[in-house]
């Protein structure tokens, strides 16, 4: 069978991790022994320069050197013999200075010239080296020989076994492979747990695959049309999709940023940072309705998904519209047909004239109102608001007056953005006026224009608005009607997380539209009870003919009265 590289990731990191460590303690066993066969050497070298210096320290041999012969029975022969058993030396060599040996371990060589060159130490220089001679390789010392007056008459060489020191290092080498096994065996139990807590981490993927998934993650990601954030467990960004780009005006570079470093504070902030729990949350980001959710990650951070919910919640307001009309229609339905019993009525009873009054009255009133609103506003989108609104507000017991300063061209930048932002105002405001339930409840509709900009102010004899929730009321999430619900426990006034349709909502949409065009939305209370909404919107208006309106450009009203659209029926 051939070996084969494996597949896993957490086999192929194994390997590696055990080539690793052999690696290591083969190139440590390897630095060790180098170093101590070295020293070795060096201390074998010590040792027999040692034992020389100790040898031609000893007068009787310079003296013997002097006055006798060199024969194997001879003084010098004796005394060096006696040295070398005593140290252990393999040999003790005395000699003269023309090289000729007085003393050595084999007596046929005394009488016989040394077969290694002498002339440092007859020079008065001491050597240590390596070398090899007539009984074989050894670590040697040779040192000069004086006699008594300081003169060198001769030398000593002696030599140390070198299989001596070689046994010595053999004998060192099998505690280094002990050791060298144990950490080998450490290295290899921390790879095989690295393995397994990488193969855990990892299930089990190949090598080969990461590339892919990788590439597969980027695609998903960056194709998907939900957008994605990404938090480690500092609260920094890991990866930003295109659509959370897109929806929150991030860069998808901004990896390694702090959050509230990128992201302007508001709730949109704290839910993607989870100071906000919930499901399905709802905020509100660059004039965009987002639903949230937040799921945290097993190393501590957190993924966030962003759902544009924009489309969905127009068309549910434009639902909202439609059956509020399709109501107004029916109590419509519902009057006619009273009118029309009334007529009856009155043809029966032969009152032809009083009859004929009666319908040129009742339609005369309604055509009235609305070619009047038709006057001050040009914009159709703007005005057929207003007429539809009216009769919404009919339908409801509530009175809705148009001020005669409104004064509005049909030369707007974006309509549908003012319909959108008067729509909200005077839903909520009708919401409110309905709510006290009293026979003179009304809301009043201001709108003109000044030269681009066009302000418009609604007004209601609603509750009002605190001063402490004047400004919390535009911030997204925060409502103060209470949700619809079957039991009578009470309910909190402000909502905060996943929020019913059109709750919490609105105001902001109406404050991000108005910046959106560099204006301000703000609320006041209106002398006698209620509120007073008040939008400026600058840029509104495309640029034409000045006075294309009577009072348009002046701030000045044309007329000093109301125009009642609709009414308690």
């Amino acid at each position: 069978m051939r070996p084969h590289w494996p597949q896993r990731l957490s086999g192929q990191v194994l390997m590696v991790q055990l080539a690793i460590t052999t690696g290591v303690v083969v190139l440590a066993i390897s630095l060790f022994t180098a170093p101590l066969a070295r020293e070795l050497d060096e201390e074998a070298m010590h040792r027999a320069l040692a034992i020389a210096q100790t040898t031609a320290a000893d007068p009787s041999i310079a003296q013997g050197l002097l006055t006798t012969r060199p024969t194997p029975d001879g003084p010098v022969q004796r005394e060096t013999e006696r040295i070398r058993r005593a140290t252990g030396a393999l040999y003790v060599v005395t000699m003269d200075m023309r090289g000729v040996r007085w003393s050595h371990t084999t007596t046929a060589e005394i009488g016989r010239h040394v077969s290694t060159d002498p002339s440092d130490p007859l020079a008065g220089r001491e050597i240590k080296q390596i070398d090899s001679g007539t009984l074989g390789r050894s670590a040697r010392a040779k040192v000069p020989l004086y006699d008594g007056s300081g003169d060198v008459v001769g030398a000593v060489s002696v030599g140390i076994a070198y299989d001596s020191v070689r046994h010595r290092l053999i004998g060192a080498i099998p505690a280094l492979l002990l050791c060298a096994a144990a950490a080998l065996a450490v290295g290899a139990g921390v790879a095989f747990a690295v393995s397994r807590r990488l193969r855990r981490r990892t299930h089990g993927i190949a090598f080969s695959d990461i590339s892919a998934l990788l590439d597969e993650r980027e695609a998903m990601l960056h194709g998907i049309r939900e957008g994605v954030i990404a938090f480690d467990p500092r609260g920094r960004i890991r990866l930003v999709n295109d659509e959370a780009a897109r929806l929150l005006g991030l860069d998808i570079d901004m990896t390694d940023y702090d959050l509230d470093a990128v992201m302007p504070a508001g709730r949109t902030a704290d839910v993607l940072a989870g100071r906000v729990e919930g499901a399905d949350l709802l905020t509100v980001s660059g004039g965009r309705v987002l639903v949230v959710n937040r799921m945290p990650t097993a190393d501590g951070g957190a993924v966030v998904t962003l759902r544009d919910r924009t489309e969905l919640e127009l068309l549910g307001r434009e639902l909202d519209s439609t059956q509020g009309l399709l109501e107004a229609l029916r109590a419509q339905g519902h009057e006619h047909a009273n009118r029309l019993h009334t007529v009856l009525g009155l043809l029966e009873l032969r009152r032809y004239e009083q009859a004929a009054d009666y319908v040129t009255h009742a339609v005369g009133d309604h055509r009235s109102s609305a070619e009047e609103i038709a006057e001050r506003v040009h914009d159709p989108l703007v005005s057929a608001l207003l007429v539809g609104k009216a009769v919404v507000a009919a339908e409801r017991a509530v009175e809705l007056r148009v001020r005669a300063r409104t004064r509005l061209p049909d030369r707007l930048v974006a309509p549908r953005d003012l319909v959108t932002v008067l729509g909200n105002l005077i839903d909520n405001a009708l919401d409110a006026a309905a709510e006290k339930h009293s026979a003179d409840s009304f809301v009043e509709v201001e709108l003109w224009a000044e030269d681009a900009t066009v302000l418009l102010q609604v007004c209601d004899t609603g509750p009002g608005v605190p001063p402490e929730a004047r400004e919390a009321v535009f911030t997204e999430g925060y409502s103060t009607k209470a949700p619809a619900r079957t039991d009578v426990r009470p309910q909190p006034a402000r909502t905060r997380g996943p929020l019913p349709h059109g709750r919490g909502i609105g105001l902001s949409l109406v404050r991000r539209l108005a910046e959106r065009y560099g204006g301000t939305a703000r609320v006041t209370a209106r002398p006698g009870g209620g509120a007073v909404f008040t939008v400026i919107l600058p840029e509104m208006i495309i640029p034409g003919v000045p006075g294309d309106l009577p009072g348009a450009g002046t701030g000045e009203p044309s007329g000093t009265g109301l125009t009642t659209v609709g009414g308690a029926r």
